[in-house]
């Protein structure tokens, strides 16, 4: 008889269901409403090393962003939904070319109250689980609040070889990040990782105190990274520029050029200030069930279709 893969890793499919669960109760409680936007799209938001999958003429989407916005300009105050998002060239144990996300909106609010809604929502997860801890590999993290906040300036003094700075003028920030500061952060405790350069911030609103940064923040957990979140840039004038930065960007690392989001940008004037964040379901069911391998918390990885 032929053993399934599958049937190896039921205990984590279960636990995922049940975090499912917990995750809609979490945002009913909070009065969010559920939503559903395409996954098929004609522009995606240009970003310079975020490729989206194409789909005739058409995209997959790599976040459900763009239209869950145009829901805010419609009126929505607090919205989420749980869908499908696909990057193209992801591959990894921490990596899946098709991903689960959570992603939520919240109207008149900024980064600093998503770093709040997170602190609420992982424990209100693990207490649905019947537990009291987060316990990953050999870690026990303590989630009492508040969270460890780490500029992503001081990060790079603490842990990094290069200041912020000198990565970003070499070319060696993503390098940096990923080998030497993420595997440093959330070993003990969570830590929200946060005020970005605007550069890495295509999304996100500017600090009004340090307009060079953007109000966005990372969530890690023993070393692993768990959400991404900002207070939302509303001003259509600057998105525009930013997009079309971000367009030459590609056109000159011989990527894919994508056609403006001419929609989003429309109604972007209407958009109320706002933030949003984007969680991945994948990562987070990985830390509840203590699973190292991305492959051991989905039903089907690529190689098997």
């Amino acid at each position: 008889m032929t053993t399934y893969r599958q049937a190896k890793i039921r205990q984590p499919l279960e636990i995922r269901a049940r975090v499912l669960r917990s995750v809609r109760d979490f945002f009913g409680e909070e009065g969010y409403l559920e939503v559903e936007t395409p996954v098929r799209i004609p522009a995606p938001a240009p970003e310079e090393h975020v490729d989206a999958p194409e789909s005739g003429a058409w995209f997959l989407h790599t976040s459900p962003e763009l239209c869950m916005k145009r829901l805010l300009a419609a009126g929505f105050e607090k919205i989420y939904q749980i869908c499908p998002c696909f990057r193209s060239g992801e591959r990894g144990h921490r990596h899946l070319p098709e991903m689960a996300l959570l992603e939520w909106y919240t109207a008149h609010a900024d980064y600093r109250d998503m770093m709040a809604q997170c602190e609420r929502l992982i424990p209100y997860i693990l207490k649905s689980l019947g537990r009291k801890k987060l316990q990953y590999r050999d870690s026990v993290i303590d989630l009492s609040v508040p969270w460890e906040r780490l500029t992503l300036a001081d990060a790079f003094e603490r842990y990094g070889s290069l200041s912020l700075g000198r990565a970003l003028e070499s070319g060696r920030f993503d390098e940096i990040l990923g080998l030497e500061i993420e595997p440093a952060l959330g070993k003990l405790r969570p830590v929200f990782l946060y005020d970005y350069p605007v550069a890495c911030g295509a999304l996100a609103r500017r600090k009004a105190q340090a307009p060079e940064t953007v109000e966005r923040f990372e969530l890690y957990i023993c070393g692993l990274e768990l959400c991404n979140a900002f207070s939302e840039l509303c001003d259509p004038v600057e998105q525009q520029a930013r997009f079309e930065k971000a367009l030459a960007q590609r056109a000159a690392a011989g990527k894919r050029c994508y056609p403006l989001p001419a929609n989003f940008l429309t109604t972007l004037k209407d958009m109320p200030p706002a933030a949003g964040n984007a969680l991945g379901i994948d990562r987070l069911v990985m830390l509840v069930a203590n699973c190292v391998k991305i492959d051991d918390v989905v039903a089907f990885i690529p190689e098997e279709l």
